[in-house]
């Protein structure tokens, strides 16, 4: 983590903040290696330009958090102590008073926080670092890489269960709660989100409800999840049909599918990141379906299983090696249900390749 230190030391540096303080648990745990959850408890990281960073915690995880690898000064608290005169008290002994311009992620630090973090200074500008940051974890390195294959080969593992769970008159619930047992078996103990498994009609739903809905032939059967893996996630989604399937959807999956794959096929250095969109939904709307894909194609990767940047039609950034995303087209209807398919992707020297494997063709489970 030492160079991800210094090159946001560097940065700062260069923007001439004198002081940042980081508050996100995401942004922690890229800059420390330490991923908790604090829940009230104030959780944070002081960085600057030229002197050594402090964390800053409940003093119960101080030793998780050495354990961890973090080797710089520590400010660990009871419950009974306020933090934030800590902070003060140790700016003030290790030099760091001459402070005009901080650094804050201005869409994670609320508004109290922000007062009494500004409130140990006199007369300062505030600066939103967030961006900085952005960039930074957009580029993923080999090791993060490596856990995120991992994690992908979990959710492939966890749409395969679901494939076998499936059977006349189960319900989502049940089929969902095989696979959240399976993924435990093999270690993993947080999902990425609300695992989502849909039935029918309610596949038709883009952000559905799994609940008490019981399998019957002619259903598309949806499976929508991700796993948190060593502080990394994935994302995927398949659709499949159960027993037989209709002309029409028939035809609404294999869109989805061309419209995925036309996607993937311009993921690669250079791209407009909004001509992946744009891209897929031209597909899709060409086919008369374009009022049924509601959503952008995808979203960043990583940390968060929605992170920097969205994918979306406007944004005119560009794809760069190293980039990871999701890209997951969808048509949706709400009488005979809907088709979603949706890959992980990390971008490559000359290209991409897709993180998960699961296959995209057409199946109908018997």
């Amino acid at each position: 983590m030492e160079h991800r230190l210094e090159q946001f030391s560097q940065y700062l540096k260069e923007a001439n903040v004198d002081a940042a303080f980081i508050n996100s648990t995401e942004n922690f745990f890229y800059l420390t290696g330490f991923h908790t959850d604090p829940h009230e408890r104030l959780l944070g990281l002081l960085v600057f330009p030229e002197a050594a960073p402090v964390a800053v915690l409940p003093g119960m995880e101080k030793g998780q958090i050495r354990d961890a690898g973090w080797t710089h000064e520590v400010i660990g608290y009871a419950d009974h102590e306020d933090p934030w005169k800590m902070i003060a008290d140790q700016m003030r002994e290790n030099g760091n008073t001459e402070i005009r311009t901080i650094g804050i992620e201005k869409q994670v630090l609320s508004y109290g926080r922000s007062e009494s973090f500004i409130g140990l200074f006199d007369n300062v500008k505030v600066e939103d670092i967030e961006g900085q940051l952005n960039e930074m974890r957009v580029i993923k390195d080999e090791q993060e890489i490596s856990i995120m294959k991992e994690a992908a080969e979990l959710a492939d593992f966890g749409v395969s269960v679901g494939v076998d769970a499936l059977a006349e008159g189960i319900t989502e619930m049940e089929v969902l709660a095989k696979i959240e047992y399976e993924l435990k078996k093999k270690g993993v103990s947080e999902m990425s989100f609300s695992t989502m498994v849909l039935f029918g009609e309610k596949s038709g739903q883009p952000h559905g409800n799994p609940g008490d809905r019981r399998l019957k032939p002619g259903d598309f059967v949806l499976f929508d999840l991700g796993v948190v893996w060593k502080g990394y996630t994935s994302d995927i989604t398949r659709t499949f049909a159960y027993r037989s399937i209709s002309d029409e959807q028939k035809v609404i999956y294999n869109k989805v599918k061309e419209a995925l794959e036309a996607s993937l096929a311009i993921s690669k250095p250079g791209t407009r990141i909004g001509d992946l969109d744009q891209t897929a939904r031209d597909v899709i709307t060409d086919a008369g379906y374009g009022d049924k894909f509601p959503h952008r194609i995808g979203h960043g990767l990583g940390i968060n299983v929605h992170e920097f940047p969205s994918m979306s039609h406007l944004n005119d950034g560009v794809l760069k090696k190293g980039m990871t995303y999701t890209i997951e087209p969808g048509i949706y209807d709400p009488e005979i249900g809907g088709v979603r398919l949706e890959d992980d992707v990390l971008v490559t020297d000359d290209g991409s390749i897709t993180l998960t494997k699961t296959p995209k063709e057409l199946r109908i489970v018997e």
